[in-house]
């Protein structure tokens, strides 16, 4: 990666769902708290790494200690990702100097590779903005990926905002995105975010900023 790539892991939500009082980057898995699991993968990426706290900020922070590599900023109160993004870009202006990746930090699964794909094929394709989504017989609660005729991704749609016909969609949102222009994922109100705008890709694809496929496994 370029040394002016950056990533902004989002680890302010509450995990309401895990019905816990530990915040939801802090369940452990195998011994270690799944946000430890998903920043191994983010430094394989050798680029400047920000996490967004919120919710039991100093339970977060005081987790990751030892990591000298991580800068911080606080998100309060939590209005969504791209209100994240701002935040983050707000607090760390360096962040507007190149190509940003933003993803979840209660994603323990994913993988370096995953990432280090995603962001070259946005580089190959000089994109806007690339995103991950993947196929599910039970797509639930996810937003889900609207595509036009040619196949394009044309907006995403959260589930309580879609119709009868797109929440039948199979295709989801998998909230990892990669932005050429780091400001591309605030340029709307606050708590707006590329997950929750049902006309966002569309509008990055008319200011000639590509929104590419690419149908490989993640």
């Amino acid at each position: 990666m370029t040394s002016t790539m950056s990533v902004v892991v989002l680890a302010a939500g509450k995990g309401t769902r895990m019905n816990s009082a530990l915040p939801k980057v802090l369940h452990v898995a195998a011994g270690r708290p799944i946000l430890d699991y998903v920043l191994d993968g983010c430094r394989e990426l050798q680029a400047r790494t920000v996490v967004v706290v919120g919710h039991q900020a100093d339970a977060v922070r005081a987790a990751l200690a030892g990591a000298t590599d991580l800068s911080f900023v606080t998100q309060q109160p939590q209005m969504g990702t791209g209100h994240a993004a701002q935040i983050a870009l707000e607090q760390v202006p360096e962040l507007a100097e190149g190509a940003v990746l933003v993803l979840a930090g209660d994603v323990p699964l994913i993988r370096a590779q995953t990432l280090l794909d995603l962001c070259a094929l946005r580089e190959k394709a000089d994109a806007g903005a690339a995103l991950v989504s993947f196929r599910t017989p039970t797509p639930g609660s996810y937003g889900r990926i609207v595509r036009d005729a040619s196949g394009r991704v044309s907006r995403i749609v959260e589930a309580r905002d879609a119709t009868t016909d797109e929440r039948a969609i199979g295709e989801v949102n998998a909230s990892l995105y990669v932005f050429a222009d780091p400001a591309a994922p605030i340029r709307q109100r606050p708590g707006g975010v590329l997950s929750h705008r049902r006309d966002r890709p569309a509008r990055l694809r008319r200011r000639s900023c590509r929104v590419p496929r690419d149908r490989r496994s993640t």
